[in-house]
């Protein structure tokens, strides 16, 4: 199976209601997902196969829970990151994440 690779900064991450960044990194590598802080420090990461994310239908369109190492985590990913061919980041965060192997829920 070939490894999905995605990349998004300036992503706000959540875990509960406490903000702990709102221009942090999701990148998935290596079948891997990890959550970063702005300085690059890590705040979690697990193997794609244990993360399961989803989108909820209150949530804004660019909002979306993911749950990694037990610990739900909202992750909010601008708009302005849209590639050329218009793919919304969250969009694809969520495809990198189900070609990888990583559950949806």
């Amino acid at each position: 199976m070939a490894d999905a690779e995605f990349s998004a900064s300036g992503v706000r991450i959540e875990r509960f209601t406490r903000s702990l960044t709102r221009a942090g990194q999701v990148v998935v590598k290596d079948g891997r997902l990890s959550l970063l802080m702005s300085n690059g420090r890590e705040i979690d990461s697990a193997p794609v196969g244990t993360v399961s994310a989803g989108k909820r239908w209150f949530f804004a369109a660019d909002s979306a829970i993911a749950r990694v190492n037990g610990v739900r985590y909202r992750l909010t990913m601008e708009q302005r990151n849209r590639r050329r061919d218009g793919a919304a980041p969250l969009r694809r965060f969520l495809e990198a994440l189900r070609s990888a192997g990583g559950r949806r829920g």
